[in-house]
């Protein structure tokens, strides 16, 4: 039988955050997949592509979420991603993904900094969602 519902793939070392944004995901009615690593979440990209991605930034290595970033947008460019990052608040280093330069190096279509609110990031895939 086929589904319908769109499909997240949700990648963070952030045990606590992975567990709640999936019981969010999935009580809004989407089909959620969960990695807490870079590797992980390659193999989960192997097995099928996702309709959305939600990225951590800094995982096992400091540039974990471009580089899946990446591997998401070579694999398919129209599959939205959304980097979640705590990096402003660690190092005071800010970017983001508000014009087609960044978003091209950052391979992000948007940028939130942690601590996020829920009604946040689900407005953003909403509208991701919309768009793509």
């Amino acid at each position: 039988m086929m589904s319908d519902k769109k499909r997240i793939l949700v990648v963070d070392d952030d045990e606590d955050f992975l567990v709640t944004t999936r019981h969010r995901l999935e009580t809004a009615g989407y089909d959620v997949v969960t990695a807490d690593s870079e590797s992980k979440a390659a193999e989960a990209l192997a097995d099928c592509a996702p309709d959305l991605a939600v990225l951590d930034l800094m995982m096992e290595h400091m540039d974990s979420g471009f580089k899946l970033a990446y591997r998401i947008k070579k694999l398919d460019k129209s599959i939205p991603v959304v980097m979640v990052t705590g990096v402003t608040g660690e190092t005071g280093m800010m970017f983001g993904a508000a014009t087609n330069g960044e978003r091209s190096w950052i391979h992000a279509d948007v940028v939130l900094d942690k601590p996020i609110r829920y009604e946040q990031l689900s407005r953003e895939i909403e509208r991701l969602l919309r768009v793509s």
